[in-house]
């Protein structure tokens, strides 16, 4: 897990984060950033630029490394930090909570503005960079492609799709992002796969995730991850989270991804409610009425 660094904006000043902002630009080229472009980068004189240096580095926001020359690089921290920042001068932060998730490729906090809400910080490319580079298409034509940029391009993939397709398709609301963070409204309700649905209740759930499905297709997108662990039931409704892999429905393999994305939410349903599921709900005929115009609900 990334340390929080909500405590340190305060402890920081301007030119730390001149100096921070300076080596996020020059890891558009490289991925550790020669010393002696730092001045240039930053803004900042070359004795400025040693003492701010230290300070970074002192706080974990940095890491320093020499081979070839001496160069620098961003930790997350660091990028966390420069985000949060931004956020906060726009208003869209006021107060920094508990974390309210940590898993391998983001992590979320809650937040306080005008209402309660939550703050992702994307870490994709952080621990699994190669896997997360192959599998995810916007880094597919570029070069030079780090843990930034990709975490970076997985925020606004995110925030674009759920401003698409929020409030037609029950997702969270995006508020707003700046580089990997992305601010939307705090989830209501408990994760499927820790939700214990009465006898009841089984059928209804299914049903309502299939239908919000079929909704975000009508509005041109298929999840491509969908799970237990994306999905948030409350006494409201659903709410259908983690959209970064989303891909169109013009997309040459959407409608694979869509089959995946049925038998995954029919299979866990099956696994933990086996009673309850008719065998005869088949994923290929619900993936077929999905694109056919609309799944409204289980035959009785």
């Amino acid at each position: 897990m990334v340390r929080n660094v909500a405590e340190l904006l305060a402890d920081l000043e301007t030119e730390d984060f001149y100096l921070l902002s300076g080596v996020e630009q020059g890891m558009r080229f490289s991925e550790w950033v020669q010393r002696n472009k730092l001045s240039k980068f930053s803004g900042l004189t070359d004795e400025e630029v040693d003492y701010r240096l230290e300070r970074a580095l002192k706080r974990g926001l940095l890491e320093k490394k020499t081979i070839q020359y001496e160069g620098y690089t961003l930790q997350f921290e660091g990028y966390d930090v420069l985000a949060l920042r931004a956020l906060v001068e726009r208003d869209t932060i006021a107060e920094f909570g508990s974390p309210l998730g940590v898993g391998k490729e983001s992590d979320v906090y809650e937040v306080r503005s005008y209402k309660p809400l939550a703050l992702k910080y994307h870490r994709e490319g952080y621990t699994n960079f190669r896997e997360v580079n192959k599998e995810r298409d916007y880094t597919a034509d570029n070069r030079h492609v780090s843990w930034m940029y990709t975490a970076r391009k997985a925020a606004e993939r995110e925030y674009e799709r759920l401003e698409d397709l929020y409030p037609d398709v029950a997702v969270p609301r995006p508020i707003d992002q700046n580089r990997h963070a992305i601010v939307m409204e705090k989830m209501d309700g408990v994760e499927l796969s820790r939700t214990k649905l009465e006898d009841e209740q089984v059928l209804g759930v299914l049903e309502l995730v299939l239908r919000e499905m079929s909704r975000a297709y009508d509005r041109g997108y298929v999840h491509a991850d969908m799970s237990e662990y994306n999905v948030f039931v409350s006494e409201a409704g659903i709410t259908i989270f983690d959209w970064p892999q989303a891909v169109a429905t013009d997309h040459e393999n959407a409608p694979a991804f869509l089959r995946r994305d049925v038998r995954n939410v029919l299979g866990y349903f099956r696994r933990k409610y086996p009673r309850l599921v008719p065998d005869d709900l088949g994923a290929d005929d619900i993936a077929a009425e999905i694109e056919r115009g609309g799944f409204e609900r289980i035959a009785s």
